[in-house]
């Protein structure tokens, strides 16, 4: 990725993440200038024409349910636009990642779906993902 990506990252961070939607301009610009992040690699997709229309964000987590390392690159973010999916974009997506945590040593990535996102958990499967946990998360404000 360039630095010329941020619109197109902006964009497709908003699209997959609405409620967070103030928080992305600030973690895109700290990705690109090398400051302390959530994000480790970001991986792309472009169209023919070079527009991007996908994106992976991967973070090298301290743990993963199911993984026994101690570090574990882990899938944060995944994304294709509407008119991209079922086209083997997210695929040549996770390759991408797969890739990126090859060349660090790894030999795992992890990743997440919401509990009721059946089509996520499917594309996860189809690519060779396997299920290690189902958890509802809990949070009270004190």
């Amino acid at each position: 990725t360039d630095p010329e990506d941020k619109p197109a990252l902006l964009r497709m961070r908003n699209a997959l993440w609405p409620d967070t939607a103030n928080e992305h301009a600030g973690a895109i610009n700290d990705y690109f200038e090398r400051k302390p992040s959530f994000i480790d690699q970001v991986v792309v997709c472009e169209n023919d024409e070079g527009k991007l229309v996908g994106f992976a964000e991967l973070r090298v987590r301290n743990y993963a349910e199911g993984s026994n390392n101690m570090a574990v690159p882990y899938l944060e973010g995944w994304y294709a636009d509407a008119e991209y999916r079922g086209r083997g974009l997210g695929a040549a997506l996770i390759a991408k990642a797969e890739e990126w945590a090859r060349s660090l040593g790894y030999n795992e990535l992890a990743s997440d779906a919401a509990i009721n996102d059946q089509r996520s958990i499917a594309a996860h499967l189809a690519l060779g993902f396997h299920e290690t946990d189902r958890s509802v998360s809990f949070l009270k404000k004190l």
